[in-house]
């Protein structure tokens, strides 16, 4: 029969801090209110589960660099339009497309809140446990270009492959080169089918070909991405310019 004097060290080396700080505590409880030993056990597992959860998400919200203030409460509907709530909200509560690997592209003009919806989404999906990374599109690809110099780029988008949602921002602002065309198309190629996008872009698909240099992988690229998407136009007055103005007026009155 195993010695009570050895059950720390024997949760330490199974790794189980939560119920290390509170079973004497929790055994006492038990002892006052009769519990069975089932019950004992489940509510010990119970605290090691949740706090494994909680310091998972602090994780994962660390590793995902989403901008701050940008959950879908804070997001006002009402001064947008051509975006269905219910349709965002299925995106939110739903991991099914997430699971099947389907894409989320958000199109608008600058200011009209397609950052702070994909960040939305994103937080959301975190919150479900599910892995998320976000990056403006310059920066994934200098990262990816860089890569490719140092010849790991397979490595590169092997490593990407942890996140199951990858947020690329700011779709229209990739210069039109033929290195980052070439890497922003790997990257599209590599993610298609096995991992989930959420790209936003103040260009439609017509203008694309502003991105890439060359009109076949244009095509290729957009057809990867629609294949199984969800697709969302943002019309409204820029958010922003909105705040800017208000800001203005009220100090003008004050």
């Amino acid at each position: 029969m195993a010695n009570v004097a050895s059950l720390p060290v024997l949760l330490k080396e199974l790794k189980l801090s939560s119920i290390a700080r509170h079973w004497e505590t929790l055994a006492q409880k038990a002892l006052d209110e009769q519990w069975l030993p089932q019950t004992y056990l489940a509510e010990l597992c119970e605290q090691e589960a949740l706090e494994r959860y909680q310091k998972r998400l602090q994780r994962y919200l660390r590793e995902a660099q989403l901008p701050p203030a940008k959950q879908l409460s804070q997001f006002d509907f009402a001064v947008t339009t051509g975006i269905n709530k219910n349709r965002v909200m299925a995106l939110v509560q739903q991991r099914q497309w997430v699971n099947q690997a389907e894409n989320v592209l958000l199109f608008g003009a600058s200011g009209v809140g397609k950052t702070h919806l994909a960040c939305a989404i994103g937080y959301a999906l975190i919150e479900q446990g599910i892995r998320v990374k976000f990056t403006s599109a310059t920066r994934i690809v200098q990262s990816l270009q860089q890569s490719k110099e140092d010849l790991s780029l397979a490595d590169a988008l092997i490593r990407l492959d942890k996140y199951a949602v990858l947020i690329i921002d700011d779709m229209g602002y990739v210069k039109k080169s033929s290195q980052e065309t070439q890497v922003l198309f790997e990257l599209i190629a590599h993610r298609y089918e096995t991992g989930s996008l959420i790209i936003t872009s103040n260009q439609p698909f017509s203008a694309w070909d502003q991105i890439f240099d060359d009109n076949m992988m244009t095509v290729a690229a957009i057809d990867r991405l629609v294949h199984h998407a969800t697709i969302l136009e943002i019309k409204g007055e820029s958010y922003r310019k909105k705040v800017s103005m208000e800001r203005r007026e009220k100090q003008a009155n004050n």
